[in-house]
């Protein structure tokens, strides 16, 4: 079995995701309480744009911490990957 892939990052990473979870949640609460679609929209963005930045958190950390491009072309080819969620 294989340990776990963790980053100093990540506990930070969990703690940002959990409160977009709160605010997707919310954001289910206003549209089953029928609030107006504006005001839904725009917590729909905030909850958007908090998970967009969890991504690319994520990969960032990914590259500074696991890519090694020096020494094997298999890194090169997952910073391509990598590059399609950015």
């Amino acid at each position: 079995m294989s340990k776990p892939h963790r980053h100093a990052t990540h506990p930070a990473l969990i703690a940002r995701l959990k409160r977009a979870d709160g605010h997707l949640r919310a954001v289910i609460e206003m549209i089953e309480a029928g609030k107006p679609c504006l005001e839904i929209a725009q917590q729909m963005q905030a909850v958007e744009k908090a998970i967009t930045n969890a991504k690319r958190a994520l990969i960032h950390d990914h590259m500074d911490h696991c890519l090694d491009t020096e020494h094997s072309v298999a890194d090169g080819d997952e910073l391509k990957a990598l590059s399609r969620y950015l």
